[in-house]
């Protein structure tokens, strides 16, 4: 007597369906945090945004779907938002040229010391955001070690000064935001075959050829994933200008912290919030084209 024939069938099309409701089940916390603390501030800011300009803290905003508050805002502040964009592209790109060698480095020449340069990178964020901007204001003070050694080889004049100037303000935010380009530049590296890099070597390709050929197309969603991680978070800064720089180094990020907890003009610091969030979201997703991976976003 033989034995039955398993059933073949629905049973595999049921335990996919199962899989797939668990996969669906698993985002259901990280979109719930979404939900409530991006989606649901992000709509709260669009409606304050379009509030009565004419109220006041005291008395309180009216909603009159003044849409014309956009406008007014990115009109009194465009030199504003024109310094953020530049500060944090020239930040971008300096720790772009940094990091690279550096992740490159870590990746295939470190060997056991891998795991210690890693903890170097990192070692900036064991102290606080704030105590890291501020001691770059001894740093570069007047008296300082930096603006001293400037003066000597005579790269500054005597009266020459690094603190409250675009130098100082650029400075900070490539330190603060450094390890942000080196982490994702090491992730992309450290999945580089290193047989692909000396097969190109084999194949009578120089050094420059192999890298610009082989090494950086295969590192390029590092580039891309630590350029965003580093460019959007240094447009929006206004810890580095408040501290290093002076009014005439502010970032629309200061304009914005004025008007919420200083003026308290709410509809004025919605407005330039999300114009502020449009202009980098339509920046990225042109970046991300342009790159060619459009699978990170």
């Amino acid at each position: 007597m033989s034995a039955a024939p398993a059933p073949v069938g629905p049973q595999p099309v049921a335990e996919s369906g199962r899989r797939r409701g668990w996969g669906w089940l698993l985002l259901v916390p990280g979109m719930l945090w979404l939900a409530v603390f991006f989606l649901f501030p992000t709509v709260q800011l669009f409606f304050t945004s379009l509030y009565d300009p004419s109220g006041s803290y005291e008395q309180g905003y009216a909603m009159t779907w003044h849409v014309a508050n956009y406008a007014d805002a990115v009109r009194e502040t465009w030199n504003l938002f024109a310094r953020s964009f530049l500060y944090a592209g020239i930040a971008t790109l300096v720790c772009l040229t940094l990091s690279y060698p550096l992740a490159y480095a870590i990746a295939f020449r470190a060997g056991r010391w891998r795991n210690v340069m890693l903890v170097l990178v990192i070692a900036p964020f064991f102290t606080s955001f704030l105590l890291r901007t501020l001691s770059w204001r001894t740093i570069l003070s007047d008296q300082g070690p930096v603006t001293s050694f400037l003066q000597t080889i005579w790269v500054l004049p005597d009266d020459g000064r690094l603190l409250a100037t675009p130098v100082a303000v650029i400075a900070g935010l490539i330190y603060n935001f450094m390890p942000f380009m080196t982490l994702p530049l090491y992730a992309s590296l450290s999945k580089v075959d290193y047989r692909l890099i000396e097969a190109a070597g084999d194949l009578y390709s120089s050094p420059f050829t192999g890298f610009r050929k082989v090494t950086f197309p295969l590192s390029l969603p590092g580039v891309v994933s630590g350029t965003l991680l580093t460019f959007i978070p240094a447009s929006g800064d206004y810890i580095n200008a408040e501290l290093l720089g002076t009014p005439k180094q502010y970032m629309v990020g200061n304009r914005i912290q004025a008007a919420f907890l200083t003026e308290h003009n709410y509809p004025l610091a919605a407005s330039l919030s999300l114009t502020l969030m449009a202009i980098v979201v339509v920046m990225v997703v042109v970046y991300v084209r342009r790159a060619g991976t459009e699978e990170l976003v």
